[in-house]
């Protein structure tokens, strides 16, 4: 005698099947970190129309170059840019070697606390700081130097290592450009050499596509011969604002087809590379803006801060010339890779 067949309610069918379906869209889909906003969509849409042949703005391998800003637009800038932090703490562990420090500015406000006084430093502040503090030691020195502080280091609000306060959709955006036959680029105003020391390990960027502001070099030999560099307190390239369409062409040679920044900093590197296309260089483009609008799950700022500002008129031009402003609140389902 044979069993009654048994079917299932076509209503569990169907939730299974769309169970299935859902779970598929979720393991092929290359940015998951990204809510599905006119922003995924317009990325989504760049990359097939920069990779298909057949497309109008195919883009040609040679030239799929993708330039990221790095503080601001791949990790967290507030309250103050990394490196800035690391150099505060190497003031505080040089001091005893530099007795002159304790009253003279910048150095007298970091080393007696002054909270006031360091929230109204100027550019020029963060300069002679950075100087300071970085000069005198060899690269190999120096690398050693930045990889121990950031072992150790840990964000003021987030209380994690900064190795983990990178954005989750950015890290994505790198990938899946990658995957279409770009080279991905970190174009930084901050230290070359500080950000070379970790871009690989977090960002799959090689030292050799790190581009940022960079000081000077000397040439010498140890006691045993070995020769090495030393860093100098003279800067070389101060990679910002029009310093960064100078570095892309100083360490690239060519013009990128995408580019992602946060402030006005990054202004002119997307303006270089939306004008590509005048310059003969046709294909699609992709020009980005994060803007951080989420004080709930990282910060909200944008013309009222000395740390990566994003000024009114920023913000116009990126509306006047089509470039896509990035909201962290509404266009990311998470920041960072450890929020849910």
């Amino acid at each position: 005698m044979s069993r009654p067949e048994y079917r299932w309610p076509m209503a569990l069918v169907l939730v299974g099947l769309l169970c299935r379906a859902a779970m598929a869209q979720k393991a092929t889909d290359p940015l998951p970190s990204w809510n599905d906003t006119p922003t995924k969509a317009a990325i989504v849409a760049f990359v097939r129309s920069a990779t298909d042949a057949d497309d109008p703005g195919f883009v040609p391998a040679a030239e799929r170059i993708a330039a990221f800003d790095n503080d601001g637009t791949m990790w967290v800038e507030h309250p103050l840019y990394t490196q800035v932090v690391f150099a505060l703490d190497r003031v505080k562990e040089l001091a005893p070697q530099h007795p002159e420090w304790r009253t003279k500015q910048p150095f007298a406000a970091l080393l007696s606390g002054d909270r006031a006084a360091i929230d109204r430093f100027t550019t020029g502040d963060f300069a002679k700081i950075i100087s300071a503090t970085h000069a005198g030691v060899s690269l190999e020195e120096f690398r050693a130097i930045v990889a121990r502080w950031l072992k150790t280091a840990r964000h003021p609000r987030f209380e994690r290592p900064y190795a983990e306060l990178v954005y989750q959709p950015m890290l994505e955006l790198m990938r899946y450009l990658r995957a279409g036959g770009f080279r991905t680029y970190i174009v930084t105003g901050g230290g070359q050499e500080f950000v070379r020391v970790f871009a690989e390990r977090i960002y799959g960027v090689p030292p050799q596509q790190v581009v940022g502001s960079a000081s000077k070099m000397r040439y010498e030999y140890r006691a045993d011969g070995r020769p090495e560099l030393v860093r100098r307190p003279e800067p070389l390239l101060i990679d910002d604002g029009v310093g960064k369409p100078i570095g892309i062409n100083l360490v690239i040679g060519r013009r990128p087809v995408a580019a992602a920044g946060n402030s006005t900093g990054d202004r002119q590197m997307l303006e270089w590379t939306q004008a590509g296309i005048q310059a003969h260089q046709p294909g699609a483009r992709l020009l980005m803006l994060v803007h951080h609008d989420d004080a709930v799950r990282e910060y909200a700022y944008g013309p009222d801060t000395q740390v990566g500002r994003f000024s009114a008129e920023l913000m116009d031009e990126a509306r006047r010339r089509g470039w896509i402003v990035i909201s962290m609140k509404n266009d990311w389902r998470r920041v960072f890779a450890w929020q849910e």
